[in-house]
């Protein structure tokens, strides 16, 4: 649905590659069969050849990397293997560290294509990453209108990086992180920026109801609903000025809910997370009172319920699987899990006591939940066994041998650390700081992981990005 790129609007910022498109599998040739009707033998039909069935991993994975949707007779079969493709995923999956420059904490990332990602930084940088060349682009950030707004401090950085479902537009923060920015995909190129009558402080979350909804929550304690018109990107709007700079509608929201206050802690309502379910068109959110508030999302924002959450310490990401209907919510110590529909909750809350730094990041994918830790590791659970993943006796990734009993743990590379005043006066000069894990997000037809983060201090300067393939 992006219209083609002409001179005019070829900018720096838009040096963001194409992803490889993907290749379809030849279809098959018809059968064309007859029989002889001259003097001699009868020629007997030949019968259609059956498509092989290659029942392996490296035979489905090449299928998935190639586009095939497998044939109707492997359904089955399928399913369970890419179930047993994502149980051993985890101990297959190898650390290449990518240098990031003198960057601040990765905070949010989201794969472009087969080779690039898009991450956001505490230092408010939105750049593109290519994990093959290390090659990094960086996507100017869209200002508002006037100086009428309220500024942010600059060290908040971007907390929230997200793409709509036919990955056509991309919303993240702008240079003043309290309003919404929304860029066209491939290209980067601006569409709006959301500056309008909308948050007055920092964005931490966004979620993407449909193409042209999408939801954002705020330090202030509320939740907006913005809509991106078609013409805003269908190149009904000149991109450049005569000047040759960048332009872009300043939109406001369709509708603003603020949470409600609690009376356990009224004034920290900040919401800190948000999850959309396509589904049931719910919204859920997090907010830092200790609260799961769940919203009705049409064209407006209806709130169905808010609930007290069982560990109710920095509750700080959140997540949601459609194939169970759940959400999972990260603190301090625990991941909690909540179906909204049911009154009491059969699914135990998890702990992940790493060095007491908290759940920095979440993700489900089909029954297996990733966790990030402020302890610079990668912890995988099954929500079926509702246990961690555990290591293998043998240290080959071939062994078929049994179980050691331990947490399968991923731990991450050193990143770069800013050795500055700071953390010769305060932290003692160690050498080594245990990364946070702010972010996570996977590419399962190429199965790489990345991961970003930094230091967990909020004093210390330094990052963390590695792919994990």
């Amino acid at each position: 649905m992006a219209p083609q790129q002409t001179g005019s609007r070829k900018r720096k910022a838009s040096e963001v590659e194409q992803g490889a498109g993907t290749s379809s599998l030849p279809g098959r040739a018809a059968a064309a069969a007859g029989t002889g009707q001259a003097d001699g033998p009868l020629l007997l039909a030949k019968r259609p050849r059956r498509p092989v069935a290659r029942r392996s991993l490296v035979h489905y994975l090449k299928g998935r990397a190639l586009g095939a949707d497998g044939h109707p007779g492997l359904a089955g079969f399928e399913g369970d293997l890419r179930s047993y493709g994502v149980l051993r995923l985890p101990e297959l999956l190898r650390e290449r560290q990518l240098t990031l420059g003198p960057l601040n904490k990765v905070f949010a990332s989201q794969w472009l294509n087969a080779r690039q990602v898009v991450c956001g930084t505490k230092c408010n940088t939105l750049f593109v990453v290519d994990v093959q060349t290390g090659r990094i682009t960086r996507i100017p950030l869209m200002r508002d209108r006037g100086p009428g707004q309220t500024r942010a401090q600059p060290t908040c950085g971007i907390h929230a990086i997200q793409l709509n479902p036919s990955k056509t537009l991309l919303a993240t923060g702008g240079e003043n992180p309290n309003s919404l920015a929304v860029y066209q995909l491939p290209t980067l190129d601006p569409v709006c920026l959301g500056d309008r009558q909308g948050h007055r402080d920092w964005i931490f979350a966004i979620a993407w109801m449909s193409d042209t909804v999408v939801v954002s929550g705020s330090r202030d304690g509320t939740v907006a609903l913005w809509r991106v018109d078609s013409d805003m990107f269908n190149g009904s709007i000149p991109w450049h000025n005569n000047l040759g700079i960048p332009r872009y509608l300043h939109i406001r929201p369709r509708d603003m809910e603020a949470i409600p206050r609690a009376t356990t802690n009224p004034g920290n309502r900040k919401v800190r997370a948000l999850a959309f379910s396509g589904r049931n068109q719910e919204l859920g959110a997090v907010s830092l009172d200790g609260y799961f508030h769940l919203w009705k999302a049409r064209s407006s924002l209806s709130r169905l319920l808010s609930l007290r959450l069982p560990y109710c310490r920095e509750n700080v990401c959140l997540t949601y699987c459609d194939e169970l209907s759940l959400y999972a919510v990260g603190s301090q110590s625990h991941v909690s899990f909540l179906d909204p529909r049911q009154r009491q909750q059969n699914i135990k809350p998890l702990c992940s006591r790493e060095g007491g730094t908290g759940v920095r990041s979440l993700s489900f994918y089909q029954h297996i939940i990733t966790v990030g830790t402020g302890h610079g590791s990668l912890l995988f659970y099954d929500i079926r066994a509702q246990k961690f993943l555990e290591e293998r006796a043998s240290a080959s990734p071939d062994s078929f041998l049994g179980r050691t009993g331990r947490k399968l743990k991923l731990t991450c590379g050193r990143g770069w650390l800013n050795q500055d005043e700071l953390w010769v006066n305060y932290f003692g000069g160690t050498e080594e700081f245990p990364n946070a894990l702010y972010t996570h997000c996977y590419n399962w037809p190429e199965m790489k992981l990345f991961v970003g983060g930094g230091p967990l201090p909020s004093g210390l300067h330094g990052n963390y990005a590695g792919l994990w393939s």
